[in-house]
């Protein structure tokens, strides 16, 4: 089993419900992790996989929401599996956390106890960032974690509509400009579409948009009002605020 770093922060999450223990350097969890947390949709009883969950951030914040949930962390990367585990023990939080290439074999998934139809819902942050825009990181795990690659975004989307049941859940987030992408994507076996936009600000462009789906859903795609993380005085958003804290869930 892979030890965790020595040099790692211990950082409140939550207002201070959840205490993640996370890499100094490299890929760390923020405000996209808990707004994913804050959109997705479990109950108790549910069966909840966590895509490239990392240090376990979002996944364990819908813990933190949703009691008595069945929750799946899958990571890649080894470090970061093994602080995913530490993390829900220090919370008192049940997961299994497995690792695995999101983009591998059902079988692989199927071993690790995700067959195929087995899951109620799955959220994901995948690697989003534009390759051609972004300037490359020299820490290879953070490079891996943020960017994406040409096939990134159609490679979690079929792990995520394999282990999805029928009418399962889906919620990931995405940069802004790629929104296009997304929708597209998701005509491979997705419906009900619903899309949120979150803006740095209420005058500039969103940066973020947030995507809820259902496995074979049919109803027709909703654009949902807008949110900014900071208010037209650019002071933080109060309702935004009570999400990262949360005391909200995001609104769909």
């Amino acid at each position: 089993m892979t030890e965790q770093p020595d040099d790692a922060t211990d950082d409140a999450f939550m207002g201070g419900q959840l205490r993640l223990r996370q890499p100094r350097t490299g890929h760390r969890a923020g405000h996209d992790a808990m707004l994913l947390a804050a959109a997705t949709a479990a109950r108790p009883g549910q069966s909840v996989v966590d895509f490239g969950a990392g240090v376990g951030a979002a996944g364990l914040a819908v813990a933190r929401r949703v009691g008595g949930i069945a929750l799946w962390l899958v990571e890649i990367e080894p470090v970061l599996a093994a602080l995913a585990r530490g993390n829900a023990a220090a919370n008192g939080v049940a997961a299994e956390v497995v690792m695995l290439d999101i983009g591998g074999a059902a079988a692989d998934f199927s071993a690790a106890g995700l067959p195929p139809d087995s899951a109620d819902v799955v959220l994901m942050n995948p690697p989003f960032h534009d390759p051609v825009r972004h300037r490359a990181s020299p820490d290879a795990a953070r490079e891996l974690a943020h960017v994406a690659t040409a096939t990134t975004l159609q490679a979690w989307l079929h792990a995520a509509r394999r282990v999805l049941k029928s009418g399962g859940g889906l919620t990931l987030i995405w940069r802004a400009d790629g929104l296009a992408d997304v929708l597209a994507e998701l005509q491979r076996g997705f419906g009900s579409v619903r899309v949120l936009a979150v803006h740095s600000d209420p005058a500039q462009p969103a940066i973020r948009i947030i995507v809820q789906a259902l496995k074979g859903g049919r109803a027709p795609l909703a654009i949902v009002p807008a949110v900014a993380l900071r208010d037209a005085s650019g002071a933080p958003d109060p309702y935004i605020q009570e999400v990262l804290a949360g005391t909200a869930a995001l609104r769909f």
